[in-house]
Formats: C-alpha cells, sequence, structure tokens
C-alpha cells in the first residue's frame, strides 16, 4: 500500500500544476489566432536544430518540472508553416475558429470513446444527428443517407472507396481484378492511394484528360467506359471533384451521374467534396455544388472550409446500411455493447477505426457558437479573395492567369516577353521562394498544362480585401526584381 500511495504522490505532484499551465497555454493560442499575424508564415527547422530536437524527444528518467516542458513544447511547435496565418496560401489552408479549438478541448478533456453507443451515448448522438444534417444539406435522402466522422479526406474517401467496390464487385479476388475506376487528371492523390490500399493496381484506374475549366470531360468518360466494356472489364466507379485542389474547380456532378446511371450495370459515383463540399452551407454560392446529392457516396473536411482544427473530416453516403455492410464486426468482448438499431449507432461499425475520438463534437460545438448565417458569411469571404486577386492580377503586365479564381482558389504565372518555357518555370519559382523568405505569403507552385504556375488559395475569414490587394503588389513587385537579378 505504501508504494502505491507513493506513486499517486508523484502523480499528483506531476499533475499539480497542470490548472494554471492549461490556462495559460489556452490563452496564449486564443491570442495567437486574435492575432494571427503575429507567427511568420513558415520556420523551418535546420539539420542542427533538428539535431537537437531530436534529443528532447528523449524521455528522462525522472520526473522534469512542468512549465520548462510546456516551454520546450512551445518551441518545437514554433517550426511550422501555420496553416491558420491569413497569408497561408499554399495547399488548402485550415483557419481554424478558435471555437473550434475550444471544443478540441472540451472533446480531449471528457476523452469520450465514441466507438460504441454504451460508451458514448450522448456524443454518438450528436454525431448521428450532425451526420444526417450535412447530408441533407449536401442533398442525399434524409430518409436512407448516413455516414461517420473520421479523420480527414484520405480516409473518407478510403470508406467511400470500400462501399463501392463491396456494392459493385462483390467479393472475389477474380471479380474485383476486372474493375476498373475513372479519374480526372485534377483527381486529388489521396484516390489513388486509397485504390491502392484496397488492393486495385495501376491499370485499373482509368485517368480521362479534364476539359475546359480543369473539369473532368463527360465524353471522354464515357468513351472511356465504352472501350473497357469491349474488352471485357467491369466500369464500376467514377470518381467526380467538388472543389479540386489543384484549381477549385468543380467537375459536371449531374451529367457524370446520368452517364453512370445509363449504364448497365449502373456505376458507382464518388465525389471527393474534401475542400469544396462546405460551399452547400454559403447561401451565395450553394449552387456551384449542384447535383452533389446525386452521388452515391461524399467526402467532405470540416477541418478546411469549416474552420475546424485537423483530424475532422466526414465519409457520407446515398444509404447507411452500407457503411454497416463493408464495416460491421463482432467479438467476444463487445457483446455487452451490441448494436441497438439505426438510433442507437454503434460507429465502429460504419468504418474502419474501434478505438475513435468524439469527432464530430468540436464541429458541433462551433455550429452552435457561430451559426449558419455567420459561418456561410465565412465561406463566401474566400470567393471574394480570390476574385479580389484576378482582378489585381489582371490590372498588372506581364501576369497570366491560367485558372481563374473559383472556389477561392487562382493560379497565375508571371510571362514577361523574351524568356523561354524553361526560364519562366524557374522565374515563377524563384517569385513563390522569395515570397515565403521574405515572411509575405506562402504562394506555391503548382503544375498546369505543362508549366509552372503560382497558386493562392484564400479561405482565411479575417483577410479582407484591401489586404489581398497589398500581396499581390508585393507579389508584382518581387516578380520584377527577380526579373533582374539572380538571386
Amino acid at each position: 500500500m505504501a508504494a502505491q500511495s507513493d506513486k499517486g504522490s508523484v502523480l499528483k505532484e506531476s499533475l499539480s500544476g497542470i490548472p494554471s499551465a492549461a490556462c495559460g497555454i489556452a490563452t496564449s493560442l486564443l491570442h495567437n489566432t486574435q492575432n494571427p499575424y503575429s507567427t511568420p508564415i513558415l520556420k523551418l527547422l535546420t539539420l542542427p536544430e533538428a539535431s537537437k530536437i531530436r534529443t528532447q524527444a528523449i524521455p528522462h528518467s525522472a520526473p522534469r518540472p512542468l512549465t520548462e516542458v510546456i516551454t520546450e513544447a512551445e518551441e518545437i511547435f514554433s517550426y511550422r508553416m501555420p496553416m491558420s496565418h491569413p497569408h497561408a496560401f499554399a495547399f488548402i489552408p485550415s483557419p481554424a475558429s478558435p471555437l473550434s479549438f475550444l471544443g478540441d478541448i472540451l472533446t480531449s478533456a471528457h476523452n469520450s470513446h465514441a466507438g460504441s453507443w454504451l460508451q458514448s451515448s450522448g456524443p454518438s448522438t450528436i454525431e448521428d444527428a450532425l451526420i444526417s444534417f450535412l447530408a441533407s444539406s449536401a442533398g442525399l435522402p434524409a430518409s436512407t443517407a448516413g455516414g461517420v466522422f473520421v479523420s480527414g479526406g484520405s480516409m473518407a474517401n478510403l470508406v467511400c472507396l470500400t462501399l463501392a467496390r463491396d456494392q459493385m464487385l462483390g467479393k472475389t479476388w477474380e471479380a474485383r481484378s476486372k474493375g476498373v475506376v475513372y479519374v480526372s487528371d485534377q483527381t486529388h492523390v489521396s484516390i489513388a492511394k486509397g485504390l491502392r490500399i484496397l488492393g486495385f493496381e495501376e491499370r485499373q484506374i482509368i485517368v480521362v484528360k479534364s476539359g475546359e475549366g480543369f473539369k473532368m470531360d463527360v465524353d471522354g468518360v464515357r468513351e472511356a467506359i465504352e472501350a473497357d466494356r469491349r474488352r471485357g472489364l467491369t466500369p464500376f466507379l467514377i470518381i467526380a471533384s467538388c472543389g479540386t485542389t489543384n484549381t477549385g474547380s468543380v467537375d459536371p456532378l449531374r451529367e457524370l451521374v446520368k452517364v453512370a446511371r445509363e449504364q448497365s450495370p449502373r456505376l458507382w459515383v464518388h465525389v471527393d467534396g474534401a475542400y469544396g463540399a462546405s460551399v452547400v452551407l454559403s447561401k451565395s454560392y450553394k449552387g456551384i455544388a449542384d447535383g452533389l446529392g446525386e452521388a452515391d457516396s461524399i467526402s467532405w473536411d470540416a477541418h478546411k472550409w469549416l474552420f475546424q482544427t485537423y483530424g475532422c473530416g466526414m465519409a457520407l453516403v446515398r444509404d447507411r446500411k452500407w457503411l454497416m455492410q463493408s464495416f460491421a464486426m463482432g467479438a467476444e468482448y463487445t457483446r455487452d455493447a451490441a448494436d441497438a438499431g439505426d438510433e442507437m449507432p454503434n460507429f465502429w461499425n460504419y468504418g474502419p477505426e474501434l478505438t475513435r475520438p468524439a469527432r464530430a463534437m468540436k464541429l458541433w460545438f462551433t455550429l452552435q457558437v457561430l451559426g449558419l448565417d455567420s459561418l456561410g458569411k465565412m465561406i463566401d469571404q474566400g470567393f471574394m479573395l480570390a476574385e479580389a486577386a484576378e482582378k489585381e492580377l489582371k490590372a498588372l503586365p506581364n501576369w497570366t492567369i491560367v485558372s481563374n479564381a473559383q472556389m477561392a482558389i487562382i493560379n497565375f504565372r508571371f510571362e514577361p516577353e523574351g524568356k523561354s518555357e524553361d526560364e519562366l518555370d524557374q522565374l515563377n519559382s524563384r517569385i513563390s521562394q522569395k515570397m515565403v523568405k521574405d515572411n509575405v505569403a506562402t504562394a506555391l507552385t503548382t503544375r498546369l498544362l505543362g508549366k509552372t504556375v503560382i497558386r493562392i488559395c484564400a479561405i482565411h475569414p479575417e483577410l479582407m480585401e484591401d489586404g489581398m490587394s497589398s500581396v499581390i503588389k508585393s507579389l508584382n513587385a518581387t516578380a520584377r526584381a527577380l526579373l533582374y537579378t539572380n538571386e
């Protein structure tokens, strides 16, 4: 008993400072969210600095003061590209709301196991109801639709691809080996990764070249399907996008669904809406996602355009029973947590995870405090920012818009006369690198139409039009300075 008491006292001693420390951390982090310009747009470790931090990863034999470890943690976290910075334009930024951060604290503090109804009936009810609301908002049928919260778009895509495989190809390896999937040249890489995980080979993934506006070519899909049927293969899945990462393009969803339905047997349509599905909560731009609700499955990330901290995505499906058919499993030790019907779901039977956090709670918390009207305006802000950047660029000489502003994303290129294509590629890369080095913006590059272009994805709700104008003016000044130097 004495030994246990000693251990208890050590534990209590190590935890004694947590309440005040937690308050201090929360205050510091909230300060950063209220003053988003307070951090550099990129702080990258050098190799010597990385070596030092590697030594900090090794635990000590004796306990250390809590405040000392917190200070060290703050230093470690400082080496990052803060995706919540107003000038974070790379990839898809994550300008998380402070409300999501607070919701995260609540979720972590209660540490609910959201796998079964028995362990988490309250949060599971919220997840079930929120999934129904989001599915209905996307246009899926309220009477049958369902889904599950997952870690992000990659896992949401994997869940939906699994359903498509199981529902359309059955269980035999022979049938699955003949299955063919149709994607565009703008489809997110997580789709190919998910298909690889599920056992599909590259020969089973047909890439259809995108057409005007970098949208999936409907005729190209139809022709590819017909050609594969003649080869004795089994077309079973079309991957459409609602907001591609490169350009923000939205594929012709209704037309692709029509192609899928006119086939015999019909094809499954999955829409990767990890980024762009959030537009259905915008009052001004909701129509852009026309046809989204006709899909069989949808991926949707809340940690992108719904302003959540990382680790919050959703897989939505037209018929919730498909999830159980692919993922439901039983074990001796879960017999007392058996499913009690659709009204009391065990979410570990809806996806690949058994142990899972109550991810829905922070989104619920944010939506309750913020309200849908404010959220819709925050989404609309991204459209305004990209359009403002396009307007500014069009007024400047030697800048070419490669992909017009759509879904808060724009791609452009500095093209002064007298330069070869390779020289222009190098120049645009240098412009991007200099903008990062000068702590102006992370407007990184991508490749479109075989060219290196600069890409901006601007969804921070606190960045205003004049702020975007200043960024473009800095970009132009940087480009002209680099045109005559080798920096």
